[in-house]
């Protein structure tokens, strides 16, 4: 049986959130780690995306978009 927080979407938007987070943190500090253009590029990239999905589950929990009123 699923718990009350379970049914709750904010508990699992905030979940999201949080692990998107650390992955976008942990992108831009190997960033400083390897000296290839290539890469560095490919790694920001990835952490701008990860911080569009952020924004995206922020605006839901706020009702920020038309699409989620």
């Amino acid at each position: 049986m699923a718990s009350v927080a379970d049914r709750d979407p904010l508990h699992h938007t905030q979940k999201m959130q949080k692990a998107l987070q650390e992955i976008q943190a942990h992108l831009r500090e190997d960033i400083e780690k390897v000296d290839e253009p290539q890469f560095k590029a490919m790694f920001e990239t990835s952490a701008e995306v990860l911080g569009g999905l952020i924004k995206a589950f922020r605006d839901y929990e706020q009702k920020n978009e038309a699409a989620w009123r």
